[in-house]
C-alpha cells in the first residue's frame, strides 16, 4: 500500500493525494516524458524572465542560473528515459500551470510579484512531488528523484524571495497574494483531474 509522506511544507496548504502516487507508479513513461518537459519549461521560464526583467541584474543573475540548472535536470531525466528504452510521445500540457498563471496580473508592478509567486509554488509542488514519489516508484527513478529533490529544494525560495524584493520595492502586500496562489494550488493539486500528468491532481 502507498502512503505519501508526512506533510510538512511550509508553502503548500494540501501534500500529494496517495492516489495521484499510486496513478503515477503506474504511468511511468508518461511521468517520465511530462516530467522532461516540465524541466524544459521551467528553463525557458527563467529565460523568458531574463528578458522581461532585463534591467535587474540580480534577478537575471539568479534566473542565467536557474535555466543552467533546470536544463542539466532535464538531461539527467532523459538520460534515464533513454536507459529504460521510454518511447517519445508528445503530451498536451496539464491544467496545473496554466490555471495559476489566470492569476498573474496584467499591469506591473503587481506582474512581476504575481510571477515570482506564481514560480514559487510550482518549484515548491515539484519538490513535494519528488519526496512523494522517491519512496514509493523504485529503482532507478527513486534515485532520480531524490537527487532532483535535494537540488531543486531552494528554487522556490529563490523564487519567494525576489517576490519579497518585488513586493517591497513596489509597496504592493505580498501575502494576500500568496494566499490566493496558494489557494488555488491546493485546490488543482487535490480535486480529481481527468489528465495525469507530473503536476495533476488525483484520478
Amino acid at each position: 500500500m502507498i502512503r505519501t509522506p508526512d506533510f510538512a511544507h511550509p508553502l503548500l496548504r494540501a501534500s500529494t493525494p496517495a492516489q495521484w502516487v499510486v496513478q503515477a507508479c503506474a504511468s511511468r513513461d508518461v511521468l517520465l516524458i511530462d516530467h522532461a518537459n516540465c524541466q524544459k519549461k521551467a528553463a525557458s521560464t527563467a529565460l523568458a524572465l531574463m528578458f522581461a526583467y532585463a534591467q535587474d541584474l540580480e534577478l537575471t543573475a539568479k534566473m542565467s542560473r536557474l535555466a543552467r540548472e533546470e536544463l542539466r535536470h532535464y538531461e539527467q531525466v532523459a538520460k534515464v528515459i533513454g536507459a529504460l528504452g521510454v518511447v517519445h510521445q508528445r503530451l498536451g500540457p496539464g491544467r496545473y500551470a496554466e490555471r495559476l498563471r489566470r492569476l498573474v496580473a496584467k499591469s506591473e508592478p503587481h506582474r512581476e510579484v504575481d510571477l515570482m509567486i506564481c514560480g514559487a509554488f510550482i518549484e515548491a509542488r515539484s519538490c513535494e512531488r519528488f519526496a512523494a514519489l522517491a519512496p514509493a516508484i523504485g529503482a532507478p527513478l527513486s534515485d532520480l528523484f531524490q537527487g532532483l529533490h535535494n537540488a531543486e529544494a531552494r528554487h522556490y525560495k529563490m523564487y519567494l524571495d525576489l517576490a519579497r524584493r518585488a513586493a517591497k520595492r513596489a509597496d504592493v502586500a505580498l501575502e494576500p497574494r500568496v494566499a490566493a496562489f496558494a489557494e488555488l494550488e491546493a485546490e488543482l493539486i487535490t480535486e480529481s483531474d481527468p489528465v495525469f500528468r507530473f503536476h495533476s491532481g488525483p484520478p
